[in-house]
């Protein structure tokens, strides 16, 4: 059978006869033979359509949960599912990192971290994912100052009698973090470094069980995010030495910071940030960023934060990668010179 092309007065021309042809034929394949693709559409639309499981690579009781708990309260009003907290602690954070690099459900997401993003890289010889490939950063969620404590019976009021008091006792001070490589570690191992001072390090898991010991005088000393610390030092059972922020706090005014007492330029921060599988796609992506942006500015979220002495951030996803980079940079001397360890 031969097909005719039309030819009769006012019938289309062949090149518009073909166009429409092609048109058409388009259309099936993507609305009939492909309909995935119109799936996945309809799906960035409608993202999230369940739950969202935030995983924090840590155990409760510290920094990351207080600020994983506020931002997951905000955004599940502006993302309109419900957003809960996960603590998934172990390894490092390295076993929450690794099942969220392998997740194919982008309704799970995991709290970033100095420690698990900036350092785990460079004191492990081989990580269980890849920090800069398997994941795509969402924002920067919050910077918290480490504050330097030590439990009450140590006979230093700040920091200058504290090295003093160390110096004089080498070896046989103890201080605690929340795991080898963790910001509490690197924390006082950066004070270490820069005053010369050689004390005992006893790796927890998590802040919670390692604060539970500062109080009962297991530990003598440690470096806290101060949103996890401030209640203890305000009840009196641990004592400020010292803040790692630029600034003195509003929360703690009477107390220096490190820069302050002898040591210019010294300054240590944790930091936080929401990181999402690298499956998602760019359109969930961007409505997550900017859904996290408005989280984390929220009046309430902030009030929540600054009371914690949190400095709430938000950004884009470039710009968390660009910081990620930067601290990655910071860090790896740190490591290299101190000469950190996983175990």
């Amino acid at each position: 059978m031969r097909l005719e092309l039309p030819h009769q007065l006012g019938s289309p021309t062949r090149r518009q006869w073909l166009r429409s042809g092609l048109q058409s034929g388009s259309a099936l394949a993507l609305g009939g033979l492909l309909p995935g693709f119109a799936g996945i559409a309809r799906a960035d639309d409608t993202w999230p359509n369940k739950a969202v499981r935030f995983v924090v690579p840590f155990a409760p009781g510290g920094s990351s949960e207080i600020v994983a708990r506020s931002t997951a309260v905000e955004l599940s009003r502006t993302l309109g599912q419900n957003v809960f907290v996960d603590n998934k602690p172990g390894a490092a954070g390295n076993i929450a990192m690794s099942e969220v690099a392998r997740s194919t459900d982008q309704h799970t997401l995991i709290l970033g971290h100095i420690g698990t993003l900036a350092v785990n890289p460079y004191i492990f010889a081989k990580l269980p994912y890849d920090a800069n490939k398997d994941f795509k950063p969402v924002s920067l969620l919050a910077k918290v100052p480490s504050l330097y404590v030590v439990h009450p019976d140590v006979p230093a009021k700040n920091l200058r009698e504290f090295i003093a008091y160390a110096k004089s006792k080498p070896g046989k001070l103890s201080y605690g973090s929340a795991g080898n490589g963790s910001a509490g570690h690197l924390a006082f191992e950066y004070l270490k470094m820069t005053s010369e001072v050689f004390m005992l390090h006893v790796p927890y898991r998590g802040t919670g069980p390692m604060v539970t010991d500062l109080l009962s005088g297991r530990l003598d000393a440690s470096a806290i995010g101060a949103a996890a610390v401030i209640p203890f030092i305000k009840a009196g059972k641990v004592r400020c030495i010292a803040t790692g922020s630029a600034r003195r706090l509003a929360q703690l005014p009477d107390v220096p910071t490190v820069a302050e007492q002898g040591f210019p330029g010294f300054e240590m921060t944790q930091w936080y940030g929401m990181l999402a599988p690298a499956s998602i796609t760019p359109a969930q992506l961007a409505k997550l960023s900017a859904e996290t942006m408005n989280a984390v500015k929220a009046p309430e979220s902030m009030r929540r934060l600054t009371g914690d002495a949190a400095e709430a951030v938000g950004g884009t996803p470039e710009q968390f990668a660009q910081f990620i980079a930067s601290e990655q940079g910071r860090w790896q001397k740190v490591i290299a010179r101190a000469g950190i360890k996983p175990d």
